[in-house]
């Protein structure tokens, strides 16, 4: 992992930690996917909608299936075009972890385009990555935006300098085609 930054964030993860890291788009208020109580942190932290699920950002194609999603050939075929990238892409997830479907039935997934940050969430493991900014408010392009908007409630700010890109686009799956929704 070229980028040693994000190395001071595997340990505190894995013991349950909410960080704000670089991402790919923007800075993510992250945590654990398969850790309901640091997911629930993360909600709190941001005063997130409690029905809105969260994007998660995985290592590759495959980890979907750890969130109980099965993909078809064609949505192999679409995901392989759009990842790694700044797409996230909505897929259905009836028998995901209610937790982080939030009543949806579906979970929203981003392989990023960053190779060290592939890296890392291989480390890690999936997380929830919602931007680092209170429901509402401007993304923080900083860590000491993202402080302002959180302070002491998150256990690790990793900084990258600014990071003011857009926010990645949003797609669905609805009848075999692939839906841009933002």
């Amino acid at each position: 992992m070229r980028n040693t930054f994000y190395k001071s964030a595997v340990r505190p993860l894995k013991s349950g930690a909410v960080c704000v890291i670089p991402t790919d788009t923007l800075y993510g208020l992250v945590a654990l996917a398969a850790d309901m109580d640091a997911v629930e942190r993360v909600y709190a932290i941001k005063r997130r909608d409690s029905r809105k699920p969260c994007i998660i950002l995985i290592s590759d194609i495959e980890t979907v299936g750890l969130f109980g999603v099965s993909l078809n050939e064609d949505e192999k075929e679409f995901l392989n075009e759009y990842w790694p990238g700044p797409n996230s892409i909505i897929l259905d997830a009836e028998s995901g972890p209610e937790y982080l479907t939030r009543g949806s039935g579906t979970l929203a997934f981003r392989v990023p385009a960053d190779n060290d940050l592939r890296l890392f969430l291989k480390e890690t493991g999936p997380l929830v990555a919602p931007s680092a900014n209170l429901e509402g408010m401007r993304p923080a392009v900083s860590v000491s935006e993202a402080r302002l908007y959180f302070g002491d409630t998150v256990d690790l700010y990793i900084d990258a300098g600014r990071k003011d890109g857009p926010p990645s686009s949003l797609f669905r799956f609805e009848d075999g085609r692939l839906i841009n929704l933002r």
